[in-house]
């Protein structure tokens, strides 16, 4: 499908006087403009994130619950009582868990660590709160869920546990039963940046206790610097937005993956083919990501939390072979299930529906939402996969042209048996038989907030149309400077016009990948293009292309190559 491309405004004036004070093209300059980066004293602080600029949880704008939370754990380290920490099975969640683990045991305290299991439902339940209660917690800290888990929360009041849910998803209207709630997105929280994913609240309580610790006199203390590659890794592989403080965190915890301290990040680096270590968000988003995310969307998390706590690399290696098998099963898995749910997502377009819902019985649940953004990238509309089991579905969904799915489940919440998530993720259970009324809904839903959208057109934001002249080495190396790259901060993309296809050949195991030479006049430059193999125009075509130009490394070798998002015949 050819996309739309949006162009954005140039103002090269403007961009001149920036780049000068700043010290970057102008071209460069354009890109920050387009950003929202418009002064010298912003472009400073975008290109040179420090973790000293991130506003503090217990400053004059504090987070609701922080103070109450960080005194609960000081005092549970200083009694000696024992601490459980649950993390969600996905990235975020493990990475959290990992976090709060490693701090508070390089403390001194005593954890008890866990992770949820897909295959027993989601959220932290009572079972869970019974788990710790057996291991001897006075204090349970919950990663990337809770807020809504009424029932387990009541169970573990009822038991004298006390309960610090560290979350970001959105609140329900009723105010969960916990000591303390820390989630920017609680009502009258006045922490002012909302993107925060648990693992970057998780890492804000760490340093802030590590604060207290000190000033009690407590000589021995982890540094929270020395997490931040969870941080990182949490936050990209969660779609947060990396702005604000996002990006300061991120920014310094890519420095911290690169050096590759993780003895179970540099095995799986090494069995993703990033063997010198992670560079980009990009890395983290298609490589190590889905590895951490396999072993919870089959089945335990386990595995992911001890490799990202292994002590050294022959435990290391082992884990990582255990996560790259996992996630190669999980490939398979989800390939059946995209074949299944692309024949019922066609009939949906067909009948030109605004949000597709499909369904199936024996789809497995971990893999539906990825299983959702395919179907989003394929059709260009919000699109919820929902695995059957018997009565019961649970699904996920995932957004398109800005539709907030978690608004649009709030609409049909009395039809649901729950549901949580946000703007551009979000999952649910549901009874099978109101299948028909949820999709009636949220076509309803959709058509009223997606009234201007053009459903089923994919777009591309183009940042400049430039020549391949334009595209060299000079200007990818500064392009690295606006890196991390990822939702609310995207990959600068360029458009070119009318170039020759000089050459192309499908690459790929399996085959899939579209290898490519552009010429412009005396200019040519190589590029790439993933899962592009289909969309390929005749050679010799005169050609349009959106596309990120990137130093790419290969057996030691750097060299120029442009990314294609987009390549179709000029008309």
């Amino acid at each position: 499908m050819q996309a739309h491309w949006i162009l954005a405004p140039c103002d090269r004036e403007r961009a001149g006087v920036l780049g000068l004070a700043l010290g970057v093209s102008p071209l460069c300059a354009q890109l920050l403009i387009n950003r929202g980066v418009d002064s010298p004293e912003l472009g400073r602080r975008y290109l040179a994130p420090r973790l000293a600029d991130l506003r503090r949880p217990d400053g004059e704008l504090p987070m609701s619950g922080f103070a109450r939370a960080v005194e609960r754990l000081e005092r549970a380290l200083t009694g000696g009582e024992t601490i459980g920490v649950f993390g969600d099975y996905d990235v975020d969640g493990v990475t959290s868990c990992a976090l709060l683990t490693s701090f508070l045991t390089g403390a001194g305290g005593r954890v008890v660590p866990r992770v949820a299991r897909r295959d027993t439902g989601y959220g932290f339940s009572v079972d869970d709160v019974q788990a710790f209660h057996d291991a001897g917690c006075a204090v349970i800290v919950t990663c990337d869920l809770g807020t809504s888990d009424h029932e387990a929360l009541a169970a573990a009041r009822a038991r004298g546990r006390d309960v610090i849910v560290v979350d970001h998803h959105q609140v329900p209207d009723r105010e969960p039963d916990a000591l303390a709630l820390l989630n920017p997105h609680q009502p009258g929280c006045r922490f002012p940046f909302k993107g925060l994913a648990s693992v970057g609240v998780a890492f804000y309580l760490a340093a802030a206790l590590r604060t207290r610790l000190k000033a009690r006199g407590q000589a021995e203390l982890p540094d929270p610097r020395d997490l931040l590659d969870l941080v990182a890794v949490g936050t990209v592989a969660d779609m947060a937005p990396l702005t604000d403080e996002n990006r300061i965190l991120v920014h310094c915890g890519l420095r911290r993956l690169f050096a590759n301290q993780r003895p179970g990040i540099a095995a799986l680096c090494a069995l993703a083919g990033l063997p010198e270590g992670i560079r980009r968000t990009a890395d983290i988003g298609l490589r190590l990501g889905p590895r951490l995310n396999a072993p919870g969307r089959l089945g335990a998390a386990q595995t992911s939390l001890d490799l990202l706590l292994a002590p050294d690399a022959q435990r290391g290696e082992e884990l990582a072979r255990a996560c790259e098998d996992a996630n190669a099963k999980r490939r398979d898995v989800q390939e059946r299930v995209l074949k299944e749910a692309l024949v019922e997502a066609e009939a949906g377009v067909r009948n030109d529906h605004a949000v597709l819902v499909v369904a199936g019985e024996g789809w497995h649940p971990g893999v539906v939402g990825i299983v959702a953004a395919k179907l989003v990238d394929r059709f260009a509309r919000p699109a919820f996969v929902i695995a059957l089991d018997g009565a019961t579905g649970r699904g996920s969904g995932r957004s398109a042209h800005g539709f907030d799915l978690h608004a649009g489940l709030k609409t049909c919440h009395e039809i649901l048996v729950r549901y949580g998530g946000h703007a551009a993720a979000a999952g649910l259970t549901i009874d099978k038989a109101r299948l028909p009324e949820l999709s009636a809904r949220l076509q309803t839903a959709a058509r009223a907030a997606l009234a201007e959208a053009a459903l089923g057109q994919r777009e591309l934001k183009v940042d400049a149309e430039v020549g391949l002249a334009e595209v060299d080495e000079p200007l990818a190396t500064e392009l690295q400077r606006l890196e991390p790259f990822g939702i609310g901060n995207p990959e600068p993309l360029f458009g070119c016009r009318g170039v020759l296809l000089e050459r192309a050949r499908v690459v790929g195991n399996p085959p899939g990948h579209l290898q490519v030479t552009l010429r412009d006049g005396m200019h040519a430059r190589d590029g790439i293009g993933f899962n592009l193999a289909e969309r390929a125009p005749d050679l010799g075509s005169r050609v349009r292309a959106a596309f990120f130009p990137e130093l790419d490394t290969f057996r030691g070798v750097t060299r120029l190559r442009v990314r294609l998002r987009e390549i179709v015949l000029e008309v």
